[in-house]
């Protein structure tokens, strides 16, 4: 559920990202020095995002790979509780869909 809702942040970002960028586009014919600051800022500010975004998808896929490894580890180790997790999960699900 976590992973659902970073992802969905990480887009939400994203998106805004891509909007500032292009309102920067379109306000480019706008001249003044008061506007040429604020442009360099949001320019700026922009880039960074940009940057904290990669960074953080970089991390949420490492930490994403190291949680798989470790539970196909776990599996590994002990292939018969985690057949019986499985089951008993299954029966969960199975049990509450019958249920209507």
């Amino acid at each position: 559920m976590d992973a659902i809702l970073t992802q969905k942040i990480k887009q939400d970002l994203e998106t805004i990202v891509d909007d500032a960028e292009e309102l920067l586009k379109a306000t480019a014919s706008q001249t003044g020095e008061r506007v040429e600051k604020v442009r360099a800022r949001a320019q700026e500010s922009l880039r960074a995002a940009r940057l904290r975004l990669t960074e953080a998808q970089a991390s949420v896929n490492e930490n994403v790979r190291a949680t798989a490894g470790s539970i196909d580890d776990q599996v590994h180790d002990h292939p018969y509780a985690a057949a019986g997790i499985a089951a008993g999960i299954g029966l969960l699900v199975g049990l509450l869909i019958s249920r209507n």
